[in-house]
């Protein structure tokens, strides 16, 4: 695949104390023929993300229409799953004004580092404010999935729902380091809040040179099958790069990550880091949203696919 990188779409310029820095993992969706409202998260001075929107040109995506001015979710109660951190993952338009806001909620531990569970909210405004379904997580942690239930991305089916998203129950040592070892995983839901305590593993990490996944994002191929578009946390590089499958029925996954041709750039935002894509198709075209160097701490780009 052949991308054209059309550059930073946004970033904070520090003025919303909420949104000091970042505009991490970009979640677009069409909410009419003029818009995309791209929701991310964005952080305040002591690096706690909450959730916001963008609001960008479905003809351009690099021109910005609008932005929120306050976060559409705020911190959990102190001692739930989120009350350090909301990160905003996946977004269900369900039409007549109702979208589901799949989160990540961070709970800082002692033994470890922190848990990664999944919360969910619920619009009726069509995304402009949400309200927590419950204080509790949709994907609490279990046995199989002991720290990480996290990275949803979700999406409507015949029969329900399906989901994808980053599991796990280890830690390994880099560097003098914990971090995280999880793989992405599946699962099915009738109703989109109750789902099984473990999902099926579907892009297992290579025990050589990576430990974990970023968020992964599904769409429908042309023609027939999927494609997903996810992130690989690499030992030898210390941070993400993307990655990239297909499928014939969204589970039985075959890898291919160096197709997919979109990689770092010396000297830019993404210098060192690529992360968290999430594509859109416009009128025929696949744009993907994405951050670079720092989990997106000058904010999120966008970058279109060139005709093959």
């Amino acid at each position: 695949m052949q991308w054209q990188k059309l550059g930073l779409v946004y970033g904070p310029d520090g003025s919303m104390p909420w949104a000091r820095s970042h505009a991490m993992l970009p979640t677009p969706v069409r909410l009419d023929a003029r818009t995309i409202r791209v929701f991310v998260t964005c952080c305040d001075a002591d690096g706690i993300g909450r959730p916001g929107f963008v609001d960008v040109a479905a003809a351009n995506p690099t021109a910005v229409l609008g932005v929120s001015e306050t976060p559409l979710l705020e911190l959990g109660r102190p001692g739930t799953f989120d009350e350090n951190g909301v990160v905003a993952c996946s977004v269900v338009d369900l039409g007549d004004g109702r979208m589901h806001m799949y989160y990540v909620g961070f709970e800082l531990g002692t033994r470890i580092r922190y848990r990664l569970l999944t919360g969910l909210a619920v619009s009726r405004d069509a995304g402009r404010s949400f309200e927590r379904h419950s204080q509790v997580p949709v994907l609490e942690r279990s046995s199989a999935e002991l720290y990480f239930r996290c990275g949803p991305h979700c999406v409507r089916s015949d029969s329900g729902f399906r989901l994808w998203y980053i599991g796990g129950s280890e830690w390994t040592e880099l560097d003098g380091k914990s971090m995280p070892v999880y793989d992405i995983r599946y699962s099915e839901s009738a109703d989109g809040i109750t789902w099984p305590d473990e999902g099926a593993v579907q892009i297992a990490v290579s025990q050589v040179d990576e430990h974990g996944f970023g968020r992964p994002c599904v769409i429908e191929k042309p023609g027939g099958g999927y494609r997903m578009f996810y992130s690989v946390r690499r030992k030898s590089f210390g941070a993400y790069r993307m990655g990239y499958a297909e499928s014939p029925d969204g589970r039985d996954w075959t890898r291919m990550d160096d197709r997919l041709g979109l990689d770092v750039t010396p000297g830019s935002f993404d210098s060192d880091a690529i992360m968290y894509a999430a594509p859109i198709e416009v009128d025929g075209v696949l744009y993907v949203f994405y951050n670079g160097n720092d989990f997106g701490r000058e904010g999120f780009a966008v970058a279109r696919l060139e005709p093959s």
